[in-house]
């Protein structure tokens, strides 16, 4: 009979709403609706930079440029199976595709700041830099009264065009295909590295699996159609609905027994072809959570979530979505099991309160062959991860969107903005004073030639981080062809922070780093930051690697624990640029590291810091490049401070000084 009543809701849906299913479509363009004035974002850097610097790049390296950029071109014969368009733009023509990536990352960061209604586009915007667009879906009329019945309707007409574009996604796979790629997943979340040193027995079967992993998705999975499921669930974040529909159903009587797994009131409940959805009463509530549940919306109260938050438990159950208006709320979440788009979409939204997020690995805002969309509204929220959480993602999309509040990210590794083969990860926060840590888990295998016999705590034992808006591959090192066709390119990671005094904190590859053909972006837009970071940080990378660091507005300071590349640094391959905009009074503290403009190994790197009186504390680097690559160090403006910097037979780095590395690097001071 339940089921029955569900149907007879959906086919009554256009004659309750008036007009029925509209001809309106959902797709297109991503363009933000509002001018970065009025939104209050420092506008796009890159193109301008560009044209400050060109006259002395093309004056003293022009013929190291030309020749770098020309070996780099030939990167698309290198073997690594699904390339992004947008790391071989760069890696052919480094400033149209440092310009390209900014403009992404920016129309992400406008259409965030534009408001919730807008995530169906914000979802279609990252999928954009990935060269990929969800199909075009119909809109269902939102509700606009005060009849319950108008809103059960919308809610199950919504879940059951989710179900249908996902049923449209999944047409091509076969069963055993489908279990494949929804079991996979946790064995990447679990094993994923970016480099391996030859294929043993072992190690082959991995690499066959990952790369049938993304292969399936590339080639048989109508991604298209997954990321319209995603648009469709996502219109279901917008604040008008969601506070009409709380003050619909905040005064309806508790139902005499909530559904098991649940206890505190629930005030509505129905099963549907697709799963339970249930509405939680005002006050408290735990829900643990599973297989049984497609829509668990809470109306307010401190309430804790178990189990499969937002996320599917079985390959058969593949949409999900939680939200809760209110409340200081705690998550548990089990592998792979809070945000985690699999084989399918995961949709959490947690309005307002102070909220505890206990990520697994996997969760988060996570997409493994689906898309995985964390969306917190308000509050100082803390997000405690492991691996492979907070915006992450392997063939699909991860986002972790947080609107307001001092936040807390925290993480072992691959995560907080990690994009891997076919992956697009982000994290987003709108506003306030937040602090960022990844890393400090997983020992580095550096420490086999850089501290031998080093043990954790020593200070010059590394670990590897691989996050805060980085992007890898799995790169196969060997000279067996055989084995080089398991190398995966990797995808694209990142971190727009758009207001607040932040402070980051990670370990070896980070904030803006891209490693094997990956992309990584980190954008703070305004505040005074601290940028702490490790080896290869702060728009640096290897291995045909992309990466794009900037901080637009502030008085800043960067370190690093070193003990190489920060700051603009490429090696072999790789194109890296690094920019402090404004003129802010930023203070660089690399006595531990190098970098600022370095180069080496056919790689093109630049650093720019465009004006304030700044302080530098960097030994080694500084505009130097070789074998074969181009570097520049600018300051363009300001009596700076030169404490502890490289020294030249040409001369000494400072104020008004030029300085030609004759193997291609370059440092300007004006």
């Amino acid at each position: 009979m339940k089921t029955v009543a569900f149907l007879t809701c959906a086919l009554l849906l256009p004659a309750m709403f008036g007009c029925g299913i509209g001809k309106t479509t959902l797709a297109g363009s991503a363009q933000s609706p509002d001018s970065p004035t009025a939104l209050g974002l420092s506008p796009p850097v890159v193109a301008r930079l560009q044209q400050q610097v060109r006259t002395d790049i093309e004056r003293y390296v022009a013929v190291q440029q030309a020749s770098v950029i020309q070996a780099l071109s030939r990167s698309t014969a290198f073997p690594a199976a699904f390339k992004l368009p947008l790391v071989l733009q760069g890696l052919s023509d480094p400033w149209t595709g440092m310009i390209a990536l900014e403009n992404h990352g920016y129309r992400i960061a406008a259409q965030a700041k534009s408001g919730r209604e807008h995530l169906p586009a914000l979802i279609e915007a990252m999928e954009a830099g990935m060269s990929r667009t969800p199909e075009p879906i119909q809109l269902i009329p939102v509700p606009t009264g005060t009849n319950a019945e108008d809103y059960v309707a919308f809610l199950l007409s919504v879940i059951e065009q989710a179900y249908q574009l996902r049923e449209k996604a999944l047409r091509r796979l076969s069963l055993e295909e489908r279990q494949f790629l929804f079991e996979h997943a946790a064995s990447l979340a679990e094993h994923f590295v970016p480099q391996r040193e030859g294929l043993d027995e072992q190690t082959r079967q991995h690499a066959e699996a990952d790369r049938r992993f993304c292969q399936l998705v590339s080639e048989r999975l109508d991604y298209a159609a997954m990321g319209a499921a995603a648009q469709a669930l996502a219109r279901l974040a917008g604040d008008s609905l969601l506070d009409r529909l709380g003050n619909v159903f905040r005064d309806r009587q508790a139902l005499p027994a909530p559904p098991d797994g649940i206890t505190g009131e629930v005030v509505w409940a129905r099963q549907t072809p697709y799963g339970l959805i249930v509405i939680g009463g005002p006050g408290p509530n735990t829900y643990n959570l599973d297989k049984r549940f497609a829509i668990v919306i809470d109306l307010g109260g401190d309430d804790t979530y178990t189990g499969a938050i937002a996320a599917a438990a079985d390959v058969e159950h593949g949409n999900s979505v939680v939200i809760d208006l209110a409340g200081n709320d705690t998550y548990y979440a089990s592998p792979l099991g809070l945000a985690t788009g699999r084989l399918g979409v995961g949709l959490l939204i947690d309005r307002a309160g102070d909220d505890v997020y206990n990520l697994t690995i996997g969760s988060g805002g996570a997409g493994f062959g689906g898309l995985g969309l964390l969306i917190d509204g308000a509050g100082n929220d803390r997000y405690l991860g492991t691996r492979f959480t907070q915006g992450a993602a392997v063939g699909g999309l991860g986002l972790l969107l947080d609107e307001a509040g001092n936040d807390v990210y925290t993480s072992f590794g691959y995560a907080v903005g990690f994009g891997g083969p076919l992956g697009v990860g982000a994290v987003v926060d709108i506003a306030g004073d937040d602090r960022y840590q990844c890393g400090e888990h997983y020992p580095s295998s550096y420490n086999d030639t850089d501290a031998p016999g080093g043990k954790p705590g020593d200070p010059l034992f590394q670990y590897d981080c691989f996050g805060i808006g980085t992007g890898s591959g799995t790169r196969i090192l060997t000279k067996n062809p055989d084995e080089l066709a398991y190398g995966l390119a990797g995808g694209w990671g990142m971190v727009l922070d758009l207001d607040g005094n932040d402070r980051y904190r990670s370990s070896n590859f980070s904030q803006g780093a891209g490693y094997f053909f990956g992309v990584g972006l980190k954008l703070d837009l305004a505040g005074d930051d601290e940028h702490g970071a490790a080896r290869y940080g702060h728009a640096a990378g290897a291995h045909y690697g992309m990466g794009l660091f900037i901080d637009y507005l502030g008085d800043d300071r960067y370190t690093s624990t070193g003990p190489f590349y920060n700051g603009g640094t490429a090696w072999d391959r790789s194109i890296m640029l690094c920019i402090d905009a404004g003129a802010g009074r930023d203070v660089y503290d690399l006595r531990r590291s190098s970098g600022l403009g370095q180069a080496d190994h056919t790689s093109w790197s630049l650093f720019v810091e465009e004006g304030g009186v700044d302080r530098y504390l960097v030994p080694g680097g500084m505009g130097t490049a070789s074998d074969n690559s181009m570097s520049g160090f600018f300051d363009l403006a300001g009596e700076d401070e030169y404490v502890n910097v490289p020294r030249s037979v040409a001369g000494s780095r400072g104020n008004g000084e030029t300085l030609l590395d004759p193997a291609g690097g370059l440092f300007v001071d004006r």
